[in-house]
């Protein structure tokens, strides 16, 4: 955790978060690109954040995305709470529909595995969740929509 952690947990608790999430995407995939990877809005704010890469299902064109993660079992932790918006990002469905992803955590890239957590796996990892992002709470208040937890590791 950062300096601006808490200034970062303060702004993503605000119920129009979700409205702002296309900006916040852009913005921080051109900042990655253009730092080659080593800076990335999460990194100002003291989260730790990969950048997940996994093919379209429908066009098979890689999409990438700057997720929040949580570093778990050897592996990352990543929630589709969209912010707690009543839709789910459409990452989860692509990841879904693929075998295996590119994560790119701390400037390496790695394919991985994945799998989603359900039952008590998934109670205790988002346990574990909420203590990094604290606003996963309020995201499950905001939306009716069951927030999917995914374990990403290492292939």
């Amino acid at each position: 955790m950062g300096l601006l952690t808490p200034l970062a947990v303060k702004i993503g608790s605000r119920p129009w978060m979700p409205k702002l999430l296309p900006q916040i995407t852009w913005t921080d995939t051109h900042l990655q690109k253009v730092t080659g990877g080593r800076l990335s809005l999460l990194d100002i704010a003291g989260l730790p954040s990969l950048m997940l890469t996994v093919k379209g299902r429908k066009t098979g064109v890689p999409r990438s995305t700057p997720l929040l993660c949580v570093p778990w079992q050897g592996g990352w932790l990543i929630a589709g709470s969209h912010f707690g918006a009543p839709k789910p990002p459409v990452w989860t469905f692509n990841l879904r529909a693929a075998d295996t992803v590119e994560v790119r955590y701390r400037r390496r890239v790695q394919t991985c595995g994945w799998r989603e957590l359900t039952d008590a796996e998934k109670d205790a990892a988002w346990a574990h969740m909420v203590t990094v992002w604290p606003n996963y709470r309020k995201y499950t208040e905001w939306t009716d929509r069951v927030i999917p937890v995914f374990l990403l590791t290492p292939a």
